[in-house]
């Protein structure tokens, strides 16, 4: 299997949210204002799954995802990890209502695969479970530092930096575990928060 390259690490799909040195002591305020886009993401992710679906049965029979339906699931999840980087309260700025890569500090990539396993979706989410099992508990121990951390920015202005990294790595190797059992990459994630 051949992969498309793999510029700013080894893996493909990356993602990455600048740290901001100071953020708005009025953070808690970002989960109201992110309603919109999370109706937003709610109708997207159905349409993710259908793609999903279409891409389980593409790939089974041609051993490849279509590229522009990978595109779409692609932009679908740059957007969420957008919404992540504001609700996760990393980052003040309001999130772009766009699909667009640069609009926003948060980087989300994923390299198109050019030759993916044809029967691998039958199994791909039964290998991902020991991931999704971990993921669970790192989520829930993330959400309780973006409360943490929260308040931090609440009385301080700033988010700590260990914690950021934690949060962040946390929605790195979530998006790793679930594009991979969602047929995006026959590359098996490692089981870590780095980049």
């Amino acid at each position: 299997m051949t992969m498309a390259s793999s510029p700013g690490g080894s893996y493909p799909i990356r993602l990455d949210i600048q740290y901001s040195d100071t953020l708005s002591r009025l953070t808690f305020l970002k989960w109201i204002l992110a309603i919109p886009h999370y109706l937003i993401i709610y109708a997207l992710n159905i349409v993710f799954e259908i793609i999903s679906l279409i891409a389980f049965f593409a790939i089974i029979f041609t051993g490849e995802y279509p590229r522009s339906l990978f595109d779409f699931a692609v932009n679908t999840n740059r957007w969420r990890m957008n919404l992540v980087g504001y609700v996760m309260l990393i980052r003040d700025e309001y999130p772009p209502f766009s699909f667009e890569p640069g609009l926003y500090p948060v980087t989300f990539e994923v390299d198109y695969p050019t030759n993916l396993a044809r029967f691998a979706p039958l199994y791909k989410w039964i290998l991902a479970i020991p991931h999704f099992i971990i993921v669970a508990v790192l989520g829930f121990i993330a959400a309780i530092v973006v409360v943490i951390a929260g308040l931090s920015v609440l009385f301080t202005g700033t988010y700590p930096e260990g914690m950021y990294k934690f949060v962040v790595g946390v929605q790195r190797w979530t998006m790793r575990a679930t594009l991979y059992a969602l047929f995006m990459t026959d590359e098996y994630p490692p089981f870590s928060l780095d980049a």
